[in-house]
């Protein structure tokens, strides 16, 4: 825990957020001699600049590779899951240090939470997706939810090293990509949706156009033709929100060879089956389901909540022929993600 003394002292150095991280740190180097008796400072130096630039109490955690998720519950409580397990973290933040963090990474992540709205949604500069609650509708204190994401990307042969294809399915997939099937990827939260898209994605040919559609923005393909649209949020005003519905209808105008929407979470499913059933083969979706046929019906139901007029049976039949392919993903105990199911859609 950082010495009282030395956060005041900081706090009453407004100069200091006017500097680069680099000339902070000589200058926090410079303010903490005069507290501290020894020497090496360098610890008290590491984290302080830890609080002012990093992630405070939460830097460890956001530095570890192996580390998914974390979970703050409140001051004095964090949890995070790590190679797949949820477990508590020794990290402690007191109240007024989680809410300086929780102001901090809202403003990095272009988001803002208050009394009036305590609820936001951001990403933060390293590609983290931040989730806040805050009081009255957490009482016990700021709610936070950080999803990392791998700072390298898998390929299909990497998905067969850790197991979560075997080389049998790693060769169906790739096929079902190269024969422009356009496939449905379901599951639920966690068991490695966007992780397999990606990589399959990496298996799409030089002479094809991928434009991906997204809320935030979590796909990275290493395909060698890719163009990324991203879902905006209002602003403070109530305006300027761009949907992922209206995206999908931008998507279509950019000459696409195939479309790609990250999540499919409402309307936006009937823009995208109009797109898979218009010449776009090899288009590709995600969506949380339970199952492969709870997965096509619920493309059907979020496909009615678009207000075409189509009929439930229409919508039906246009989703079976939209998709060539179901890829459905289960998590195991001990957090290992597996391809539960690879089946055709007829």
């Amino acid at each position: 825990m950082i010495d009282q003394r030395l956060l005041e002292a900081v706090w009453e150095h407004d100069e200091l957020a006017e500097l680069d991280q680099a000339a902070r740190r000589l200058a926090l180097r410079a303010l903490i001699g005069q507290f501290v008796g020894r020497e090496d400072i360098s610890a008290e130096v590491n984290e302080l600049a830890d609080l002012i630039d990093g992630f405070g109490s939460l830097t460890g955690l956001m530095a570890d590779d192996a580390v998914t998720d974390i979970l703050v519950n409140g001051p004095h409580e964090v949890w995070c899951e790590r190679n797949g397990t949820l477990q508590r973290a020794d990290q402690r933040l007191n109240a007024e240090e989680l809410m300086r963090l929780v102001d901090r990474m809202l403003v990095r992540a272009n988001a803002r939470a208050d009394v009036s709205k305590p609820i936001a949604s951001g990403r933060l500069p390293d590609g983290s997706r931040i989730h806040v609650a805050l009081p009255p509708i957490a009482p016990s204190g700021p709610l936070v939810a950080i999803r990392k994401f791998r700072p390298q990307l898998l390929t299909i042969d990497d998905l067969v090293a850790e197991g979560m294809v075997s080389s049998h399915e790693a060769e169906g997939l790739t096929s079902l990509v190269c024969s422009r099937t356009s496939i449905l990827i379901s599951g639920a939260t966690g068991t490695g949706k966007t992780t397999l898209l990606n990589a399959l994605l990496g298996r799409v040919g030089s002479d094809e156009r991928v434009v991906t559609v997204e809320e935030t923005p979590e796909l990275r393909p290493s395909c060698p033709h890719w163009a990324s649209l991203v879902a905006r949020d209002p602003n403070v005003e109530g305006g300027g929100a761009v949907s992922l519905m209206t995206l999908v209808r931008a998507a279509l105008r950019m000459r696409p060879d195939r479309v790609v929407v990250g999540e499919v979470r409402g309307d936006e499913a009937l823009s995208a089956l109009s797109a898979f059933s218009t010449g776009h083969e090899g288009s590709m979706v995600t969506l949380h389901a339970h199952s492969p046929v709870d997965a096509l019906e619920r493309m059907v139901s979020l496909a009615l909540s678009g207000g075409s007029g189509a009929s439930e049976g229409s919508l039906r039949r246009q989703v079976r022929s939209a998709f060539g392919a179901v890829v459905h993903l289960r998590r195991e105990r001990g957090g290992i993600r597996r391809v539960a199911a690879i089946e055709d859609v007829t």
